[in-house]
């Protein structure tokens, strides 16, 4: 456990640091928990902080996505070792021309979700999601019913000691 700690906390300082620095978007840190995550000293001070909220992993996006005005935003995962500033300014231009951008992982999950936003949010959004499993993009997909969703590239995430 302290092992994984220390990778993810030096993990995600770096893509921190990285994305952070680009003119193109804001970024905003969604941490947990709440508390302790909006109270620590780990972060970046010049990088914005919000909570994530309670329940499971796609009732604290769907909050975020809730949280901020209308227009694009995009959530990403902080443990996707190759994420690049143009991965994140792809996932902005596909939202153009889409509702919904999803950025896969190779174990059927995903390392990115955008949503234009310039109409009303599912009530379910990412409600009926088979989290942590190799159907997970595929149920997020079905939840966004109706809309028109891109797909931009596949990157790993880390999931366990042998992912790295």
């Amino acid at each position: 456990m302290v092992q994984s700690a220390w990778w993810f906390r030096h993990q995600a300082g770096r893509l921190v640091r990285r994305l952070s620095r680009d003119p193109r978007w804001h970024c905003v840190l969604a941490v947990s928990p709440d508390v302790e995550g909006l109270t620590s000293r780990v972060w970046p001070v010049n990088v914005a902080r919000i909570a994530q909220g309670q329940g499971d992993l796609g009732a604290r996006m769907a909050w975020v996505f809730r949280s901020f005005p209308s227009g694009p935003v995009v959530i990403i995962g902080a443990d996707i070792p190759a994420i690049e500033p143009y991965h994140i300014a792809r996932a902005f231009r596909a939202l153009g021309d889409h509702d919904a951008v999803f950025g896969p992982a190779d174990d059927g999950g995903y390392w990115l979700i955008g949503l234009k936003r310039m109409r009303a949010l599912p009530p379910d959004l990412l409600g009926d999601v088979r989290w942590s499993s190799e159907h997970a993009l595929m149920d997020s997909e079905a939840g966004l019913r109706d809309m028109r969703i891109a797909r931009v590239d596949m990157l790993r995430d880390v999931d366990r000691a042998s992912d790295l």
